[in-house]
């Protein structure tokens, strides 16, 4: 059981990245999914998630109108576009996977998420 994170990559800012979780031994259609991210020397951060029911989307605010996080059941994945990048968004990103029942209000929380994948790291230079 897996997450596959892969996509990141050198971008200039201003730039734009898509990220994709491909999952493997498990069916995503049964999870919430995220994606975090970690820059050095800071701790992981939440950037955006999906519930499994697709209905709601959560950003955290300082990617709001730039990222877009998306899901299909069908390829067992999920994807984050990230536009309009800065350098700030700088870090390694991680796709994660929960099954909490109380998604809304913990979709936050490392805590909630039960699967992480290896992480996929996006530079972006000024």
């Amino acid at each position: 059981v897996q997450l596959q994170a892969s996509g990141g990559g050198l971008v200039q800012a201003g730039g734009s990245l898509r990220l994709s979780c491909a999952a493997s031994g498990l069916t995503v259609r049964g999870y919430h999914m995220a994606w975090f991210r970690q820059a050095p020397g800071k701790e992981r951060e939440f950037v955006a998630g999906i519930a499994r029911s697709m209905s709601m989307t959560y950003y955290a605010d300082n990617v709001k109108a730039r990222f877009t996080i998306s899901r299909d059941n069908a390829k067992n994945a999920a994807y984050l576009q990230m536009n309009s990048l800065t350098p700030d968004d700088t870090a390694v990103y991680y796709c994660a996977a929960s099954r909490t029942a109380s998604y809304s209000g913990y979709h936050g929380s490392t805590d909630a998420y039960v699967l992480w994948g290896q992480g996929t790291l996006v530079t972006v230079s000024s």
